[in-house]
């Protein structure tokens, strides 16, 4: 028979923990905060391929981001001052860079269908970057350039740029498709990638005017071509078989293929409603952008802003996008995709007023300076439009069907391209009528009135939009798996178009 314990003893037993180990303190509210931004891209990094994150953070941040920004200010100036050309006429010409945005289904079926020695990605991120650098260089060092030539070297970095960015953009929309919880925090990772590029590239785009000239200036985009060349040796992407040659015919089936699932799809009502909206939203706003940025720099009718104010202008704006990225990641990533876009698109069309009161110069009358009065409005405006774009992108992703995802994505951004390009030349059409010219802005007040008017007409349209949360499914799942592309994909392995399911980038 056992001996029976003292419970006493039995407690002896137990050791004690040692009374002088430290308690593992929590980390203060601010190191909490500030740690947030680094464990997200730690989660993305773990659950996506981190080249797959560096490739986004090159074409949304240097690329598109970097690139954009200081391609606008530049461009600006360079036709202004060494082509010295109308407002209106200006705004013709920036019309055309969209152009190559308009074009990204041909790059996303290029993508798609056609792979180079055995990669889908990596060649197009290569060919973008030298379509870029070389446009940039010639337009840099070539003196006194014909508007034509001219203007083909601009829509050519342009060009790069589209290319990298419907490249990207298909690896985007199949890692959104297959996982949807991480569709927003991709969304939101790219925009923070674009804002934190665009503010780099407005900062430092007028003190590279006033020192290099405009035409100067637009040599510093060889750079981030360049590094799209390099971006597409080293990010990662399992190679698939070559087509032979004599496959060449089944290739150009699986084009036709493509096509048919891209008619079938954008037939489909939503579809081809929410698509609608997406266009008319950017169409009828009409741009003022050539009108207002002759006026923010003439000496006599304008406030005359220096061209580094300009640039300064545009690169606290990029941080107030910044701003409008946070909001929506920490608040509005649970409304439903028509509720969120109605008020964004109500905000956004009262705001636009600010440019009125501004150009009227009522600001002065309430007592507000020129440079405050235009950053206060240039940062409720960025905020707002990011607030109002991010939603129209992750319903964009929601839309695309496995095995065409790239090309159809790129359908749908480049409705959104025929937005902004009927946007540009509608408002370059209305500056000429109202003779808003280089040294006349008497009218200028009433071409923004029109504008506005016209946003606030676009809230009859939301009921385009679905009334569904942004992370439920816009079209059925079964739908998207079951189009004749992916059919087709499994009966002919060596000509399939999507991705592998482990080739993840």
């Amino acid at each position: 028979m056992e001996e029976e314990r003292n419970p006493s003893e039995t407690l002896k037993l137990i050791p004690n923990p040692p009374q002088n180990q430290p308690r593992k303190q929590p980390p203060s509210p601010l190191a909490a905060l500030l740690l947030q931004p680094i464990q997200w891209l730690q989660m993305l990094c773990k659950q996506l391929n981190p080249t797959f994150i560096l490739g986004i953070a090159l074409v949304y941040g240097l690329s598109q981001g970097f690139s954009n920004s200081f391609f606008k200010v530049v461009t600006d100036f360079y036709w202004k001052d060494v082509q010295k050309v109308q407002p209106s006429v200006s705004q013709i010409y920036i019309g055309f860079y969209y152009i190559p945005w308009i074009l990204k289904p041909v790059w996303g079926l290029l993508t798609d269908v056609f792979p180079v020695m055995g990669y889908r990605r990596r060649p197009y991120f290569v060919a973008a970057g030298v379509v870029g650098a070389f446009s940039a260089a010639v337009v840099a060092v070539s003196g006194n350039l014909p508007v034509a030539v001219a203007l083909g070297c601009l829509i050519g970095i342009t060009a790069g740029v589209a290319i990298a960015d419907v490249t990207i953009d298909a690896c985007i929309a199949r890692n959104s498709i297959e996982m949807r919880s991480l569709a927003a925090d991709m969304q939101s990772f790219s925009g923070f990638c674009s804002s934190a590029g665009a503010l780099l590239g407005y900062s430092t785009s007028g003190f590279f005017v006033n020192r290099l000239g405009a035409q100067g200036a637009l040599g510093v985009l060889v750079a981030p071509p360049a590094m799209l060349v390099v971006l597409g040796f080293v990010i990662h992407e399992l190679r698939g078989p070559n087509i032979p040659s004599d496959n060449k015919r089944k290739a150009m089936e699986k084009v036709e293929v493509a096509i048919r699932d891209m008619g079938r799809t954008i037939k489909c009502p939503q579809v081809w409603k929410p698509s609608l909206y997406m266009y008319l939203s950017l169409a009828l706003s009409i741009s003022t952008h050539e009108g207002q940025f002759y006026w923010y720099t003439d000496p006599k009718a304008g406030p005359a802003f220096s061209q580094e104010f300009v640039g300064m202008i545009y690169a606290v704006g990029a941080m107030a996008s910044i701003l409008g990225i946070l909001i929506y990641h920490k608040t509005l990533k649970e409304y439903p995709f028509r509720t969120l876009l109605f008020f964004a698109q109500l905000i956004y069309s009262i705001s636009g007023f600010l440019d009125v009161v501004f150009i009227l110069r009522w600001n002065l009358r309430l007592g507000l300076p020129d440079y405050l009065f235009v950053i206060m409005e240039e940062c409720i405006s960025r905020v707002v439009s990011r607030v109002r774009w991010m939603p129209m992108i992750i319903l964009s992703t929601k839309l695309c069907p496995l095995g065409i995802e790239g090309t159809f994505f790129a359908l749908l951004m480049c409705i959104d391209s025929l937005g902004s390009l009927s946007s540009k030349w509608a408002g370059g059409l209305v500056l000429h009528l109202l003779h808003v010219t280089r040294s006349d802005f008497t009218n200028l007040w009433l071409v923004v009135l029109i504008r506005n008017v016209l946003r606030l007409a676009t809230l009859a349209l939301i009921f385009l939009v679905p009334n569904v949360g942004q992370a439920d499914e816009v079209i059925s799942s079964h739908f998207l798996d079951n189009s004749s592309w992916s059919v087709v994909g499994k009966e002919d392995e060596e000509l399939q178009t999507c991705l592998n399911e482990d080739d993840e980038l």
